[in-house]
């Protein structure tokens, strides 16, 4: 789906002029209409709000019949950009930002080329444990006078 520019502005949380001037710099790719006007596709708004570090904001268009709906009973799900794929055999390590920690999966090559993961994608990190193990770091204990024993 292509966005004007000002609704690409809009869901970007940036001015109209401020991306026309990155349009004109050649910073975002647009597709011109026959009347010579910009538009944006919503990959590469994502694009450039994972370059912000930030997560799509606005909802894409309703689904299609080649989207597939899925709803999982997990809850711990957590929502990052993807920062790398790394391809080696028949695996892959992705590298996930989840605000400012980094998650990496390793996954079969499969996986991603069905997810079509890429640097800059959204993705979730779905976590199944049986054991959760909680930590955090300790104040140092108190030194205990030794006493004597008679």
């Amino acid at each position: 789906m292509f966005l004007t520019v000002r609704q690409a502005a809009a869901r970007l949380g940036i001015s109209y002029s401020t991306l026309k001037q990155w349009i004109f710099k050649g910073s975002v790719r647009t597709t011109l209409t026959e009347g010579g006007h910009h538009r944006i596709t919503e990959e590469e708004t994502d694009r450039l709000l994972a370059r912000q570090g930030q997560l799509p904001t606005s909802p894409r268009s309703s689904p299609t019949k080649s989207d597939k709906l899925v709803t999982i009973s997990g809850r711990n799900q957590l929502r990052g950009i993807v920062d790398e794929v790394r391809l080696e055999g028949l695996l892959a390590q992705v590298r996930l930002r989840v605000g400012d920690q980094a998650l990496t999966a390793v996954i079969t090559r499969d996986a991603v080329s069905a997810l079509k993961l890429r640097r800059g994608s959204a993705a979730m990190a779905l976590i199944k444990s049986t054991d959760v193990m909680i930590a955090r770091e300790g104040e140092p204990r108190p030194l205990r006078r030794r006493t004597k024993r008679s």
